[in-house]
């Protein structure tokens, strides 16, 4: 049990640098963490994945208010794009936390490997916009908002491995996009918690000390470190080349998605 809390708190200290550092909330390292954990618990497999994701989205509503908090001090959050996609983004979100309650474990670890290893490629090749592009109008922020929104709730992110990406795409400078993206997770981590939590009230067989699809005593071992993390990540996302950051994290994220695909076959 003092390992498995001391692997929460570990874990929740990545997440929390990462979350300030590249504006993704942690996801992408809470996700195949848990599930390492909750082998080690012998927590059953049916549900592990859920667990997994909706705890991450729990604990990225702590993170992102921490993360964001320390970019606005420094001016790098866009609250008008905030303001403008978080409608898409609750939309989203909801239904993507509906549609995993219909999946299974093993389904939903093979998407979250597709994605992880998408993920890394588009952080390896660094992809630059066009100098022209600009962010869309009124119903092209509802739509992004519901597509990273969606894919966020399948995945147990907080959204930044799209919209920072989406944002850099449309010519927002870096350290802003990585503001404003911690910033998004917060609306993400909402209404996906609260549908992580609804969608799985009424499953049987989970393990105890959970409330819906939320394993409580992951949560607060996560939060206690990632809090105290994000404003560390936050000051060292406006002292550290970006573009290289993003490579270690990629070659991270490779090795993790190996891992669970290994564990899937």
């Amino acid at each position: 049990m003092i390992l498995t809390l001391a692997l929460y708190l570990v874990v929740g200290a990545i997440a929390g640098i990462l979350a300030g550092l590249l504006g993704v909330g942690g996801g992408l390292v809470i996700v195949p963490m848990l599930n390492f954990a909750f082998a080690l618990q012998a927590i059953p497999g049916d549900y592990m994945q859920h667990l997994a994701l909706g705890t991450s989205m729990a604990s990225i509503m702590f993170t992102s208010i921490s993360s964001f908090r320390a970019h606005h001090k420094r001016g790098a959050v866009l609250w008008n794009v905030v303001w403008r996609i978080t409608p898409g983004i609750i939309t989203g979100t909801l239904i993507g936390t509906w549609v995993v309650a219909q999946l299974s474990t093993n389904f939903l670890k093979g998407f979250f490997v597709c994605f992880l290893y998408w993920v890394a490629a588009q952080m390896l090749l660094n992809l630059k916009p066009k100098p022209s592009r600009e962010l869309p109008g009124t119903m092209g922020m509802f739509g992004m908002g519901n597509v990273i929104g969606g894919v966020s709730s399948l995945v147990g992110i907080g959204g930044g491995t799209l919209s920072v990406p989406f944002m850099a795409w449309c010519n927002v400078a870096m350290h802003t996009a990585i503001g404003t993206s911690a910033a998004i997770g917060f609306p993400i981590a909402v209404s996906g918690t609260v549908g992580y939590i609804v969608n799985g009230l009424a499953t049987q067989g989970l393990p105890a000390n959970t409330f819906g699809f939320v394993y409580l005593p992951a949560l607060v071992g996560i939060v206690c470190a990632s809090v105290l993390t994000a404003p560390l990540g936050a000051r060292l996302a406006h002292s550290l080349p970006v573009t290289k950051l993003k490579r270690i994290f990629a070659v991270l994220l490779i090795v993790m998605a190996t891992k669970m695909l290994i564990g899937l076959l």
